[in-house]
């Protein structure tokens, strides 16, 4: 294989020092950066034959300027920031990384569940400010604690992390509703596939996993929070635009939504404005819920298959064949 020019415009959210990059510097020159500025690309691309990118947008304006670019790898699954109709056009193959994390994010799935049913981190608070300390009893709860056994999870969303998601909700004895397109055979025990407005009415807890698209966008909003249980909590792990974050704010804040366990929003970075920043009983994680180690780690053993099966002549998960 000919050597190639590496260029990885935003290395740190993917490796901020735990992992190598030592595999990808067999395949030639490489040069990363941690980050790069919209007005630094041109000049840090320029020379590139591969190009990584994680969140580094790639315009059609800016890919006409990199002649030399012939294979760009997002180091993620979602694939928005790159122009991706520029780059077929232009006949620059796109990669993703699909399926590398589900354990993960499912993982932080039930760590927003636990933490709105048990709330831990509320308690060993009180315990340290000394409240139990001077109790009048052996033990105290001063909010609700919620046994997940017996309860619904309504999974919007069946692809392998709604599926991991599920396996985990019924090792807790849950019930699991299942509302996606396509038509689910041979179904497991306690699984049953019902469609949106049932889900909706009948889960104790919703978890987002479905896509964003335009019949998603805004799919969470005040008309479908008033068809939910009132002691609803809901966990979104997929994207932030399946919320209208104004009216489940309002929602949250006027009780008709017992919590909410958010790791996107729409805007990441959020504004300081964002109105779920301030709303009652909502936990928000900086979208990290595909950060562990072990998955970054299988994100960065992709990478590499992708850019050794392009090397190769058959180039593997191309999203704009």
């Amino acid at each position: 294989m000919d050597k190639k020019n590496i260029v990885i415009l935003d290395g740190h959210a993917l490796n901020p020092g735990d992992l190598s990059w030592a595999s990808l510097k067999e395949f030639g020159k490489c040069t990363i950066h941690e980050r790069t500025k919209e007005s630094e690309i041109l000049a840090r691309a320029e020379e590139a034959h591969i190009l990584l990118t994680n969140k580094t947008p790639l315009s059609e304006a800016t890919l006409k300027k990199l002649p030399n670019l012939e294979f760009i790898v997002v180091t993620a699954t979602g694939v928005n920031v790159i122009d991706i109709e520029a780059a077929r056009k232009l006949n620059i193959p796109v990669a993703n990384v699909p399926a590398y994390g589900a354990s993960s994010v499912a993982q932080m799935v039930f760590a927003h569940i636990l933490n709105l049913t048990q709330h831990v981190g509320h308690h060993d608070k009180s315990v340290k400010n000394g409240v139990w300390a001077n109790s009048k009893d052996w033990c105290y709860w001063d909010l609700p604690l919620i046994e997940l056994a017996g309860k619904k999870l309504g999974i919007i969303g069946f692809g392998k992390i709604g599926q991991k998601v599920a396996e985990i909700a019924r090792a807790f004895d849950m019930d699991v509703l299942i509302n996606t397109r396509r038509h689910l055979k041979n179904l497991q025990p306690g699984h049953q596939q019902t469609g949106l407005e049932n889900l909706l009415r009948e889960s104790d807890i919703i978890s987002l996993h479905c896509p964003l698209t335009t019949a998603t966008n805004q799919l969470i909003n005040k008309k479908s929070i008033a068809g939910m249980k009132k002691n609803v909590l809901l966990v979104n792990t997929s994207r932030g635009g399946l919320i209208n974050e104004q009216d489940l704010a309002a929602a949250l804040n006027e009780g008709l939504i017992a919590g909410a366990g958010l790791d996107v929003l729409s805007t990441e970075p959020p504004h300081i404005h964002n109105p779920l920043l301030g709303a009652r009983n909502c936990f928000i994680t900086p979208h990290i819920a595909w950060a562990t180690k072990e998955a970054r780690q299988r994100l960065l053993d992709i990478v590499v298959k992708n850019i050794q099966s392009f090397l190769l002549g058959n180039a593997m998960n191309i999203v704009n064949g």
